[in-house]
């Protein structure tokens, strides 16, 4: 249930903390001293869209909360959990808005999506809005409300996702069978060019081998070159390596060694001559082992050229050849075997539209048994209401096949007759506005019976009845407080009356500022509020007398 309200800077609200109870809980006030500011700041703690007109003139933001105890809410409680969000058996939905245009929310003081704060607001709280009846005019609406009426909402999805896939899959297997020349087109370009790919067989690793082969044998004439340069400059003629440097060590042979860095000389130079002979040693090896192959280099760069050309012709690196092979067998197989086979398209296809079809006639037949049941609740609702004569029904007619939507295969109407013996017509082409009224607040009141979510609002769903019928709905409101909680904005006594708590919103001017408050009243004050309701510009004893009475009725 919601049992705190906390609202800073809000509209006209400085700052409101409502304490909600179990039962009935009736909101009044004078037309325009903000009953809407508490229904509006409940709706953005569950995610409704905000901007910067909400924040209070002169502040720099509007702070919104509503704290909900949700022991006995498994469904929410495993909500939370699964998103690590828990928190002692409460759920505190937090909004702030500045007056900058920027939004945060938050989950038991956790950073939280917008979309989040909606999900476990469905799960905890219901708001019926005061224009509801006024759904009644679109037929689409119908099909919703005796949906939720059926609580058959896990097959409505199931129905959806099956429309959806089979759809899918329809419309793909219609564009492959009008583009069938285009398709034999593809398959014989991409047949074509696995074949060259085939005719290549290039291997893994081969072209870089290739690469390094080429360059080895395009410079094969400068390495001999180059090595002959080496050898002789290593250890042939006066001016050799070898010559110079053993010259160097000769000098130093015959002096005296008590010198040691004359020592390390000699030492080192010696070292040198043998690396330099060793060195001169490996390029005649060099030398004397290497061939030039030009017959091999012709075939070399003729692979490589080949290989190069088709990667050219694919637009792509030569080291991406593979993939591209890969890429291109792939798409093959999609148009002889995958999903552009036209064989096992078709076949998946009448699969995916069987499936649907049987959830769809599922959730006809459930339709059908719960529409019965809500027209016989509607019936007795409208009885209470002082309409005996009004007869509501629920058309279910069958769809055509290539009429089916992702809703099912049942076109779904409200129908009424106003007067027995009349035949039962559409419902936005009969009904007047109090009628509509009526049998709207019948059928909110049926759905909020069944209902699982704790906290209901109502927010002047009693627009347009009045007299013996609206104390009945004030009575059939209480009611439904017995078993949950109620909260009920209302500008009528008779269902004002009703209320376990009520709570008076006024509206003052201090300051030079207007501010919005809420006051829980007591026996007297609810006495009072029920007389002003009652009664015109002046309160007499009559009518205090009178308010009284229907307090202690009620």
């Amino acid at each position: 249930m919601l049992s705190q309200l906390k609202v800073a800077n809000f509209a006209i609200a400085e700052k409101v903390d409502v304490l909600f109870k179990n039962g009935m809980t009736v909101l009044s006030g004078e037309t325009g001293a903000g009953k809407s500011i508490i229904l509006d700041a409940l709706g953005l703690t569950l995610g409704d869209r905000a901007d910067t007109s909400m924040v209070r003139h002169g502040e720099s933001k509007a702070d919104l909360s509503a704290v909900f105890e949700i022991e006995q809410q498994a469904e929410a409680l495993s909500w939370l959990k699964e998103r690590d969000l828990e928190a002692d058996n409460q759920c505190i939905l937090r909004r702030v808005i500045t007056s900058e245009g920027r939004s945060r929310s938050y989950i038991n003081g956790h950073p939280s999506s917008l979309q989040n704060l909606k999900a476990i607001g469905e799960l905890l709280i219901d708001i019926h809005s005061q224009h509801e009846h006024q759904s009644l005019l679109n037929k689409d609406n119908h099909r919703v409300i005796l949906d939720n009426f059926s609580h058959t909402h896990a097959l409505a999805d199931q129905v959806t996702k099956k429309f959806k896939d089979w759809s899918k899959q329809a419309k793909h297997l219609s564009r492959l069978e009008n583009n069938q020349d285009e398709i034999a087109a593809k398959t014989h370009l991409l047949q074509f060019q696995l074949e060259e790919f085939e005719a290549l067989n290039l291997q893994q690793g081969e072209l870089k081998q290739l690469e390094k082969e080429q360059s080895q044998l395009a410079n094969a004439e400068l390495f001999l070159a180059k090595a002959h340069d080496a050898m002789a400059r290593c250890s042939e003629g006066e001016n050799s390596a070898i010559e110079v440097v053993g010259s160097a060590a000769n000098a130093l042979q015959d002096l005296p060694s008590e010198h040691s860095q004359i020592s390390e000389a000699l030492n080192m130079l010696n070292e040198a001559l043998i690396q330099i002979d060793e060195a001169g040693n490996n390029l005649r090896h060099f030398v004397d082992s290497f061939e030039c192959n030009p017959e091999r280099l012709a075939q070399v760069e003729e692979r490589l050229s080949t290989i190069y050309q088709l990667a050219r012709k694919h637009r792509c690196d030569a080291q991406e050849l593979t993939q591209v092979q890969e890429a291109l067998s792939k798409e093959l197989n999609q148009y002889t075997h995958g999903e552009q086979n036209l064989e096992q398209l078709e076949k998946e296809v009448k699969i995916l539209e069987q499936q649907y079809f049987d959830a769809a006639q599922k959730q006809r037949t459930l339709r059908s048994e719960h529409a019965q049941n809500l027209e016989k609740k509607v019936a007795e609702q409208l009885a209470l209401m002082d309409m005996k004569s009004v007869h509501f029904s629920v058309s279910l007619s069958p769809l055509e096949k290539h009429k089916a939507t992702q809703h099912g295969i049942d076109a779904i109407e409200f129908l009424i007759s106003t007067n027995p013996g009349q035949p039962a017509k559409p419902i936005n082409k009969v009904a007047s506005g109090g009628e509509l009224s009526r049998i709207s607040l019948a059928i909110q009141v049926i759905i909020a019976q069944t209902s699982t979510i704790p906290t209901l609002v109502f927010d002047e769903v009693d627009v347009g009845i009045g007299g013996g019928t609206a104390q009945i709905v004030g009575r059939l409101l209480k009611s439904l407080g017995k078993k949950g909680q109620i909260i009920c904005v209302t500008h009528l006594p008779q269902v004002a009356s009703q209320g376990d708590s009520h709570y008076f919103i006024s509206k003052r001017t201090q300051g030079g500022k207007v501010k919005s408050s809420i006051d829980e009243l007591d026996q007297n004050g609810k006495t009072k509020e029920i007389a002003r309701m009652l009664g015109g510009v002046k309160i007499t004893d009559h009518t205090i007398a009178h308010a009284k009475e229907m307090l202690e009725t009620a």
